[in-house]
């Protein structure tokens, strides 16, 4: 059997995250078992969430436990199998986690899903066709539910949730600004993403300053928001939504680190009657198909246009992850294993 490298989480992080938490080790993969398939990983999803589940704290899901291979999305071929639904080269999805190889147990309901690489590229699976992707979609359709000529907004609107977001609200009908950081990204958002406006976080210094911003370009108020990041930026947005606008939170990257981020206004959540519904994706498996055969038609149609960043090889993976938090990354982190 082939040796397998893995990335462990080795200890958790003190604040910051730093590539001392983790750990890379090579093991021998098992012999495969009745109804098991050994999966060749060919990318690796790296996700702002995993900094979350490094630390030993309460939260929707269950810590990442030390010692073990890091939790993560993959999308890889079938390299051997004993199980009749998949075969050798089948094209598959998964959460292999933070190694080169998995052992699946096929039979488990959702721990592997075929996939057709005809017209969406096999990388796609982890960003824009897959739970980045679902997550935009869930977000959108279930919570802002807007209708034409609605003003949406987006944080963290270039990487893979806010991307796909992008092109679901443009879909029905609603006028689309984003929040980036830095011009480059602002710039693919408007160009190439089809967003009506995008602003750079970077060149405002406080919630004011970035609300009068945001006033510019959604001169009727925001009515529904997609909440990344948390902070200054959901400070400022607060200040531009309409009454009985709806917040979907989604991800509060601001307080990766362990610090707790306040609220400047919540008052400002009942004068205006806001709707604030915060979600995880993977409680929601009964929308997947519907949202997927969406985003599968906008990547094939190129209504949606997906960039990635590919780190390369296993032992890239932690300072990848790093630079994640950081937004050094330009759309969908990815690490190329093969």
């Amino acid at each position: 059997m082939p040796a397998n490298r893995q990335i462990l989480l080795d200890n958790r992080p003190q604040g910051e995250a730093t590539t001392s938490n983790f750990k890379l080790v090579t093991s021998e993969t098992p012999a495969l078992k009745d109804g098991q398939v050994l999966v060749r990983h060919h990318y690796l999803s790296l996700d702002p969430y995993m900094r979350g589940r490094m630390n030993d704290s309460k939260s929707y899901a269950a810590s990442q436990p030390l010692g073990e291979v890091m939790i993560g999305g993959t999308v890889g071929e079938v390299a051997e199998s004993k199980h009749p639904k998949y075969a050798v080269g089948d094209k598959v999805v998964g959460m292999g986690g933070w190694q080169e190889y998995s052992v699946v147990d096929a039979e488990q309901p959702g721990a592997l899903r075929k996939v057709d690489t005809t017209h969406v590229p096999l990388s796609h699976y982890l960003g824009a066709v897959g739970m980045p992707g679902v997550t935009a979609w869930y977000g959108l359709v279930k919570i802002i539910n807007p209708q034409p000529g609605d003003t949406v907004v987006v944080s963290a609107a270039t990487g893979a949730v806010g991307s796909a977001f992008g092109a679901l609200a443009k879909a029905r009908g609603c006028r689309v600004v984003g929040i980036a950081g830095g011009p480059d990204k602002c710039k693919y958002a408007v160009e190439e993403l089809g967003f009506d406006a995008c602003i750079d976080y970077r060149l405002h210094k406080d919630m004011y300053s970035l609300a009068k911003a945001l006033k510019e370009v959604c001169p009727k108020g925001i009515d529904g928001y997609f909440e990344n990041v948390g902070g200054m930026v959901l400070d400022a947005v607060l200040l531009r939504m309409n009454a009985f606008g709806r917040i979907a939170v989604c991800g509060m990257i601001a307080g990766y680190d362990g610090q707790p981020l306040p609220l400047a206004n919540p008052a400002l959540i009942l004068v205006n009657r806001l709707k604030v519904e915060g979600f995880i994706v993977s409680e929601h498996m009964e929308v997947w198909p519907e949202a997927l055969k969406e985003l599968g038609t906008l990547v094939a149609t190129g209504k949606l246009r997906p960039r990635e960043t590919i780190a390369q090889g296993i032992s890239a993976a932690p300072e990848a992850f790093l630079g994640l938090l950081k937004g050094k990354n330009f759309g969908k982190q990815l690490v190329k294993l093969v």
